[in-house]
């Protein structure tokens, strides 16, 4: 009678398991596991009741409101925009597309200050946009309007890049037969394209949201920074953080990091029941 082995144990073609392993769980510990760890320790010096009243302050709650909202907001209107962009950019083929492309990505390359300032000149009341909007009694900048509108900017390209190649790689043959049976455009896209770019939809969905949440430089030159009105989440640890207030920086980061965690398992899990019914 043999014993068999765990399919981790199994003989593989690929040597070098073991050290590979022990290097992903040592690099893993080191720039993620111990820092998230001690992010976990530190509120606790003032202990439960210390925390429990730094997050629940009105001005940690309506700071943390801005920052889940304006995030949630900005992935959901980028979610349906950049699905847009990316079918724009897989299926056509038009001059200056080569240029779109590059600018898709250019917020991964634009320091976030740099972004932040140019938003804040633009979108002032003496801005170019925020000049056209201002007749009409609508501020944009120094607004949590702003803060929705850099969220937007950094957000975007996680969608494009995330759908893309999906589109890339779809299998138009199935379009062709969709057509051949009479379906009409729109029952077209609702039926056959978009299930198949679901999965990836909501990966760059959950990647927008995850980059909005902890965004800082874009948004605190447009966004005002008034307490309970237009003050992110991170800026307020970083002023916590120049009172020498580690603990409460601590209290709300975590309090940050166990609402993101929540918000991203719900997230995945609508993506793995996708993923299930798709198969």
């Amino acid at each position: 009678m043999t014993l068999a082995l765990p399919r981790w144990r199994e003989h593989s073609i690929l040597p070098g398991f073991a050290p590979s392993f022990a290097f992903t769980i040592a690099y893993l510990s080191l720039i993620v596991l111990i820092p998230l760890a001690a992010l976990v320790a530190r509120p606790w010096e003032h202990g439960l009741a210390g925390f429990w009243s730094t997050v629940t302050d009105a001005r940690v709650l309506a700071a943390l409101k801005l920052s889940f909202g304006a995030a949630l907001a900005a992935s959901a209107v980028n979610a349906v925009m950049g699905l847009i962009v990316a079918w724009a950019l897989v299926r056509y083929d038009f001059p200056g597309r080569r240029l779109l492309e590059a600018a898709v990505d250019l917020p991964f390359a634009l320091p976030t200050a740099v972004a932040g300032i140019a938003l804040a000149t633009l979108y002032g009341v003496n801005g170019w946009i925020g000049g056209l909007f201002a007749p009409l009694g609508i501020k944009i900048a120094y607004t949590p309007t702003g803060v929705f509108v850099a969220l937007l900017v950094v957000g975007l390209p996680f969608i494009v890049r995330s759908v893309e190649p999906v589109l890339q790689e779809f299998d138009q043959d199935v379009e062709a037969a969709a057509l051949t049976l009479g379906a009409s455009p729109r029952r077209r896209a609702l039926s056959v394209i978009l299930p198949a770019v679901t999965p990836a939809l909501i990966s760059g969905f959950s990647l927008a949201f995850a980059r909005a949440v902890g965004e800082y430089g874009s948004v605190i030159f447009i966004a005002g920074n008034m307490p309970m009105r237009s003050e992110i989440a991170p800026l307020l640890i970083i002023t916590k953080l120049e009172q020498f207030n580690y603990a409460g920086a601590a209290s709300v980061g975590l309090a940050m990091l166990l609402a993101s965690f929540a918000i991203l398992l719900v997230i995945n899990g609508l993506q793995a029941v996708l993923a299930r019914r798709g198969a």
